[in-house]
């Protein structure tokens, strides 16, 4: 999978150097409003179009889901692309996003790179080959327990039937985690897993986009990443939780059955 990778590399560094260039004239970026709360800018489709302008001319044939353009072509090789992830953080200034690509064949996650452009931090995975940051192989944490875990999180936005069922998960963490933190990037939530910065991270509602790159990535460096209910239809539900092996399991304890009942 070298060769898909290192597309993907140079797809999201192409797509990472754009953004930053605009970071300091946020005045001069177009944004719509898709939905409430939910935003798009003309960063977010230059970035689009850069990348699956790379992979169209290494992989012509290859299909493309992207958060701003949707599906195109089929087949059994198909890209999973968001351009910025992390979008509002972006238009209101604050160091932290980031572009996330995965590649899937049949369904089955084979590449995924997230790359943090102001920090020029790297994040890759293949398939049974392990987890990297700047090529260098990294791990999950060896926390034992909640006791003294830092987990990632995002609160709901848009509708919020879960606000509620949120709210109880977060009650029931707080007093035994070390911390909680509402970054704004799944994807680089999902990587900071796989590194051992965050012990554990859930969200919910989230989109194949948001997902697909971290969640390999986190699973290549050892973590536990599956559905609230455990299973691994992440990808089709759009709820993860993801964790070093003992933090997954007491967070599912908490989160499982009241996004499960």
């Amino acid at each position: 999978m070298q060769g898909p990778l290192n597309i993907a590399i140079q797809a999201a560094r192409a797509a990472g150097d754009l953004s930053v260039r605009f970071i300091d004239r946020l005045d001069k970026v177009k944004v719509v409003e898709k939905s409430p709360n939910d935003f798009v800018s003309d960063i977010d489709r230059e970035c689009e179009a850069i990348i699956i302008e790379t992979i169209h001319k290494a992989f012509p044939d290859h299909a493309v889901l992207g958060e701003e353009t949707g599906s195109r072509g089929d087949g059994d090789t198909q890209w999973v692309i968001d351009p910025l992830d992390g979008t509002l953080n972006y238009l209101h200034g604050i160091p932290h996003f980031s572009i996330s690509i995965a590649m899937r064949v049949k369904q089955r996650l084979e590449v995924g790179v997230v790359y943090d452009p102001l920090r020029q931090e790297l994040f890759t995975a293949t398939r049974g080959n392990g987890a990297q940051l700047n090529d260098k192989r990294i791990r999950v944490s060896n926390r034992r327990s909640l006791n003294g875990a830092v987990l990632g999180t995002g609160f709901p936005f848009g509708q919020m039937d879960d606000l509620d069922r949120y709210m109880e998960v977060m009650a029931a963490l707080m007093p035994r985690a070390s911390g909680l933190r509402r970054a704004g990037s799944a994807a680089l939530d999902l990587a900071y897993v796989a590194a051992g910065r965050f012990d554990g991270f859930w969200e919910f509602g989230l989109q194949q986009w948001d997902l697909a790159a971290g969640a390999l990535i986190a699973r290549e460096a050892g973590a536990i990443v599956a559905d609230a209910d455990g299973s691994e239809r992440y990808m089709q539900t759009g709820n993860i939780v993801a964790a070093a092996p003992r933090v997954y399991r007491e967070m599912h304890a908490i989160i499982g059955p009241r996004f499960t009942s």
